[in-house]
C-alpha cells in the first residue's frame, strides 16, 4: 500500500476518523484505484487497533469504494467512466432542481465560497479543490430549502470525489469551473430560476464531458504503464 497515512491521536472510538482518512486518500488518488489494502497495514500506519479499521472498511465497502481482492484483503474500486457518466446525469438533475429552488427563494450564495474556490484552483492541493467545489454545491443544496436534495446528493458525491481526485491535476479547466459557479450564483441571486437551472445544466454537462474524457485518458495511461512494466 503506497499511500502514507497519518497516525491518529489517541481516543476510544476511531471508526469515523479512520473512515474519513481512507475516504480522503481514495478521493485524492493517493490510494489509487486498484490498490490492494489490508486491515493490518492500515492499522499499523494509523497506529490504531484493527477493530475500528475493520468497521471503517466495511463502511467503505458498503459505499462501493472498496471491493474484495483475489485471495486476501481489499482493492480500491476501479473507476468506470460509463458508470461515472450515469452518476453525473443524476447529479445534474439534482443540482438543476436545487438551483431553481434557491433562485425562487431569493437566496444569496456566500461570495467567500467562490473566492476560496478560485484560490484553491490555483494551488496543487487536490483535496482543497474538491472541498471547495463541494462547499459551493452544498451551499446551493441548503439554499434550495429542500433537505432531501442534499441528503440524496451526498450519496453520489462520495463517488464524484474519486473521479475529481483522479483528474483535477489537469489545470486547464480550473478557472472555467469557477467562472461557471460565479454565473450560477449570480442567476440565483437575481431570482432567475430558469437561467440558474440552465447554467447548472450546462455546467454539469461540461463537467461530465471533461471529467469522463480525462478519466478515460488517465486509465489508458495507467494501462500502458502496467503493460510496459510487465
Amino acid at each position: 500500500m503506497p499511500a502514507k497515512l497519518l497516525k491518529l491521536q489517541a481516543r476510544t472510538d476511531y471508526v469515523d476518523e479512520v473512515y474519513k482518512v481512507l475516504l480522503d486518500a481514495i478521493s485524492s488518488g493517493s490510494l489509487a484505484p486498484g490498490t490492494r489494502i489490508t486491515q493490518e497495514e492500515i492499522a499499523e500506519q494509523l497506529a490504531v487497533s484493527r477493530s475500528p479499521v475493520l468497521q471503517a472498511l466495511r463502511l467503505l465497502k458498503k459505499d462501493g469504494l472498496v471491493i474484495d481482492a483475489p485471495g486476501r484483503g481489499l482493492l480500491v474500486t476501479p473507476l468506470d467512466p460509463a458508470w461515472i457518466s450515469h452518476l453525473y446525469e443524476i447529479r445534474g438533475a439534482l443540482d438543476s432542481l436545487a438551483a431553481r429552488l434557491a433562485a425562487g427563494r431569493g437566496a444569496k450564495i456566500d461570495r467567500a465560497i467562490i473566492a476560496n474556490g478560485r484560490r484553491a484552483s490555483k494551488s496543487d492541493d487536490v483535496k482543497a479543490m474538491i472541498d471547495a467545489d463541494m462547499a459551493f454545491h452544498n451551499a446551493i443544496y441548503t439554499a434550495s430549502g429542500n433537505p432531501l436534495i442534499a441528503e440524496t446528493a451526498q450519496m453520489h458525491w462520495v463517488h464524484l470525489r474519486r473521479v475529481m481526485g483522479a483528474v483535477l491535476q489537469a489545470s486547464g479547466q480550473r478557472k472555467s469551473i469557477w467562472d461557471e459557479h460565479a454565473a450560477i450564483a449570480a442567476a440565483i441571486a437575481e431570482g432567475d430560476g430558469q437561467r440558474a437551472a440552465e447554467l447548472t445544466d450546462l455546467h454539469t454537462a461540461n463537467a461530465r464531458k471533461n471529467l469522463v474524457e480525462r478519466l478515460g485518458l488517465v486509465l489508458s495511461e495507467q494501462r500502458e504503464q502496467e503493460s510496459g512494466a510487465s
